[in-house]
């Protein structure tokens, strides 16, 4: 058996229209320019799934990335902020943080690039893995991160698998879809930390290495790209299997309730890898 091996990635799109910036209330907009100066010209990026707001932003000051919510359901972006500082220099820079009126909005560096292509014949698979690799030489925040074996219980619990392998105190993302993988002129990144998590630190290799599965390779392959980076050979075999169990279940509720088809793929590459170690 193998997975749907049209990309996931590119089948990932906002399910709502996005707020432009002159339907922002006025006093958000004067808000942004008190930090970055007259906003001169502004476009909207239809990329991303959960902000209502994303654009970016000439202004006086230079190019910004902007993005919000309404305030009533920010509490992801407001991690986000939170875990900034302890994310650099894999992350781009927060400039600024607005709460008024309503909106919750975000202000970063610009960053002139890309998503990942994590396709087998990409070139982006190295650069890809070396800020992967980046990520477990970051320190855990003392507060503010879910355990991972708090988040994924329920799914665990379906899995008949243990959670309590997956535990450990390195600062994990979690969410590691090609559009959250930026490929720029600077160096690869990592955006969209609204999931920060304390767990195992060989676990952002593998949910890195299922979306590989997801956008057309192997699970044999998708290991075997893995195996690169050091954190891969912490795992137990008893760990990686715990994993595959318990996201094969957890994609299986979020593709039930979620009948989008970059979701129905991630699930089916995730039972597919599940099936790939047991069998």
């Amino acid at each position: 058996m193998t997975p749907n091996t049209a990309s996931a990635a590119r089948a990932m799109t906002p399910t709502a229209a996005r707020t432009g910036w002159n339907e922002l209330p006025d006093q958000v907009r004067a808000a942004v320019e008190s930090l970055t100066g007259e906003v001169h010209h502004v476009t909207t990026i239809s990329s991303g799934l959960n902000a209502a707001f994303t654009a970016r932003l000439s202004t006086h000051t230079g190019l910004v990335f902007a993005k919000g919510v309404p305030a009533t359901r920010a509490t992801a972006q407001r991690r986000e902020a939170a875990i900034n500082p302890q994310v650099q220099p894999i992350a781009p820079r927060l400039l600024w943080e607005i709460d008024t009126e309503g909106w919750h909005v975000l202000g970063f560096e610009h960053l002139d690039g890309r998503p990942a292509d994590l396709r087998p014949t990409s070139t982006d698979l190295p650069a890809a893995a070396g800020v992967l690799g980046q990520l477990t030489e970051l320190d855990a925040p003392d507060a503010g991160c879910k355990r991972i074996e708090n988040r994924w219980a329920d799914a665990a619990e379906r899995a008949g698998a243990n959670v309590r392998l997956l535990a450990g105190d390195h600062l994990l993302h979690t969410d590691l879809n090609p559009h959250n993988i930026l490929i720029t002129t600077t160096g690869p990144r990592i955006v969209d930390w609204s999931w920060p998590t304390l767990g195992a630190a060989w676990i952002d290799t593998a949910c890195a290495a299922l979306w590989l599965i997801a956008e057309g390779h192997s699970p044999g392959a998708a290991e075997s790209w893995a195996s690169g980076l050091p954190p891969w050979d912490t795992a137990s075999t008893e760990e990686l299997d715990a994993f595959t169990a318990i996201n094969a279940a957890l994609w299986g509720q979020i593709a039930s309730a979620d009948q989008r088809s970059w979701k129905q793929r991630i699930h089916e590459a995730a039972v597919v890898w599940c099936k790939y170690r047991t069998t």
